[in-house]
């Protein structure tokens, strides 16, 4: 069996995505255990120029959507910024997953050369299909991912390296 650009985009963001919504169900646990709504989480940031936890899902999700409708030319969901809850956020992660998981392989054939532009401000990113997956998808979805971890570890949410690499105990085999 061979490696496909398909294989590597779905799981990578597929595994991304779940990761997210661990994330958020673990934070919201933390909050509710003290006594807090979680929801308080939604605009924290690690920094006032950064975009803050709803903006890195945002992010993420947008970063999903666009990297399998740019590789297969499928229409991507549109999806208004518009999160103020945890149950928004988690709506938005799970409505992305549901739209990464639901493409077909078939649509991915060619994808490896296909031309991908990227609009950036007021130039434009030109790749390849495997190049924009390889050097801007995975690397610009992750960022926006460990940014969100880092929110909520920045807000005291016990979080650890497992939790971010969705490793849980059905990987864990004793030594």
């Amino acid at each position: 069996m061979s490696v496909t650009i398909q294989t590597v985009t779905v799981t990578s963001l597929t595994r991304g995505l779940k990761t997210l919504s661990s994330l958020l169900e673990k934070a919201k646990a933390h909050a509710e255990a003290a006594g807090t709504s979680p929801d308080a989480y939604v605009e924290a940031r690690l920094f006032e120029d950064m975009l803050p936890l709803s903006g890195q899902i945002q992010r993420a999700s947008d970063s999903a959507k666009g990297a399998v409708s740019r590789l297969t030319g499928l229409e991507a969901p549109a999806m208004a910024d518009e999160e103020k809850t945890f149950a928004d956020l988690q709506a938005r992660v799970a409505k992305t997953l549901a739209y990464v998981e639901s493409v077909p392989a078939s649509a991915f054939d060619g994808a490896e050369t296909r031309e991908v532009v990227v609009p950036a401000g007021t130039f434009t990113l030109q790749f390849t299909g495997l190049d924009y997956l390889l050097e801007f998808v995975i690397p610009n979805f992750q960022f926006h991912v460990v940014t969100a971890y880092d929110i909520l570890r920045h807000k005291g949410v016990p979080l650890g390296k497992r939790d971010f690499l969705g490793i849980g105990p059905e990987r864990l085999k004793a030594a």
